[in-house]
């Protein structure tokens, strides 16, 4: 009876020593966790890099809108230009909630010297994120030479011109991901951008309207 098993036995353990239907499978299995980890990876990158541009348009939008009102400006006007640069960041995660927007006018002080300089006569946000300022406040420069050589990056200062101003904008975003904050760790997109003022004498800050103060003035 074993003499007649035997070779059954052997002849089967041939044929699943040689049976490759599930090789594919066990491949597979070993290979998913990397296809996952690069798939996940490059769609995190890809999402990063569309949201910096987002930011860097939004700044560049707000700038240039601003610089554009002309005979005068009003806290609805920048109520509208907030409310456009919430539109054009639509696509970004969570905009309103991780996001601060400055809106800031700069212009020259009038001063004599040793005071003469830039300062910042009205300054306006807008959104919920936590982010203070990096370039002053209103106030900032009215009666001194601390804004002499304007305001943003240290190796780009802005500043306005005799008798015009500067519209220079801030946008801070905390980096909402769409996979996990391990893969590139907790980030804060910062942009800034600044246009000038096109046709408006009166540089003041007005509220006609009287809508809820979105602006610090002088």
């Amino acid at each position: 009876m074993m003499k007649r098993l035997f070779p059954r036995f052997r002849r089967a353990a041939s044929a699943i020593g040689k049976d490759e239907s599930g090789l594919a499978v066990i491949e597979f299995a070993y290979s998913l966790p990397i296809l996952m980890a690069l798939s996940l990876g490059g769609l995190e990158t890809a999402n990063l890099a569309m949201t910096h541009m987002r930011i860097s348009q939004v700044a560049m939008l707000v700038a240039d809108n601003a610089s554009r009102v002309r005979t005068s400006i009003d806290q609805a006007d920048v109520k509208e230009l907030f409310a456009g640069a919430e539109i054009s960041a639509a696509s970004v995660k969570n905009f309103k909630a991780n996001a601060k927007i400055y809106l800031t006018e700069l212009e020259p002080n009038g001063k004599a010297a040793p005071n003469t300089g830039q300062f910042i006569r009205w300054q306006c946000n807008w959104g919920s994120g936590s982010f203070t300022s990096t370039y002053g406040a209103t106030g900032n420069g009215q009666n001194d030479a601390t804004l002499v050589n304007g305001i943003g990056p240290t190796d780009n200062k802005i500043t306005a011109g005799s008798g015009t101003a500067v519209m220079f904008v801030e946008v801070a975003y905390t980096y909402q991901p769409l996979v996990s904050n391990s893969i590139f760790g907790p980030k804060t997109i910062h942009y800034t951008s600044a246009f000038n003022v096109r046709e408006r004498t009166d540089q003041s800050l007005k509220n006609a309207s009287g809508i809820a103060n979105l602006c610090t003035t002088v």
